[in-house]
C-alpha cells in the first residue's frame, strides 16, 4: 500500500510539474536564480521567427538560443524586463513579440479576428439567404387548398 502511495504521489508531482524546459545547456542559464527566473519571463513573451507560434523559451532553434543568449546578457547588464523587449524589438520588429502593441502598424493584426469573424458570419447570412431564394415553397395539399377557400369565403 506504501508503494502504491509513492508511486501515486512520484506521478502526481511529474504531472505537476509541466513540460521540461528547452534549454538543456547549463551554460546558459544565469547564476542569479531571480535573473534567471526574469530571463525566462521575457522568454516566454518573444517569439521564434523560426518556429513563428513558439517563444524563444520553448523552443530549440538556433536563433531561439541566441535570442536567450541576448535576453540573459541584457538582464545580466541590469536591464528591466521593458527595456530587454524593446532591445530585441528594436532589432527584430514587432513580429518578435507574442503579444504585439496595439499601434497603428498593428492594427491590422489585431483587428484581423474580428473582420474574419463578421466574414463569416455575413457568409453563412448569404448562404442561408441566397438557399431560401432558390427552394420554391411547397405546394398546398388539396385539404389546405380547401381551407383557403373557406378562410377566404368567410
Amino acid at each position: 500500500m506504501r508503494a502504491r502511495a509513492a508511486s501515486l504521489l512520484l506521478l502526481g508531482a511529474v504531472l505537476a510539474g509541466g513540460p521540461a524546459s528547452a534549454i538543456v545547456d547549463p551554460r546558459e542559464m544565469l547564476p542569479d536564480p531571480a535573473q534567471e527566473a526574469r530571463a525566462r519571463e521575457i522568454g516566454r513573451e518573444l517569439r521564434c521567427l523560426v518556429c513563428q507560434n513558439q517563444s524563444i523559451d520553448d523552443s530549440n532553434a538556433g536563433l531561439a538560443r541566441d535570442l536567450r543568449r541576448i535576453v540573459r546578457e541584457r538582464v545580466a547588464a541590469g536591464d528591466t524586463n521593458e527595456q530587454v523587449i524593446a532591445f530585441i524589438t528594436e532589432r527584430y520588429g514587432d513580429y518578435v513579440r507574442l503579444t504585439p502593441p496595439l499601434k497603428a502598424s498593428t492594427i491590422a493584426l489585431w483587428a484581423s479576428p474580428v473582420v474574419a469573424l463578421a466574414a463569416g458570419l455575413f457568409a453563412v447570412a448569404a448562404f442561408y439567404r441566397r438557399r431560401r431564394a432558390l427552394v420554391p415553397p411547397p405546394e398546398l395539399t388539396e385539404e389546405e387548398r380547401a381551407r383557403l377557400a373557406r378562410l377566404q369565403a368567410e
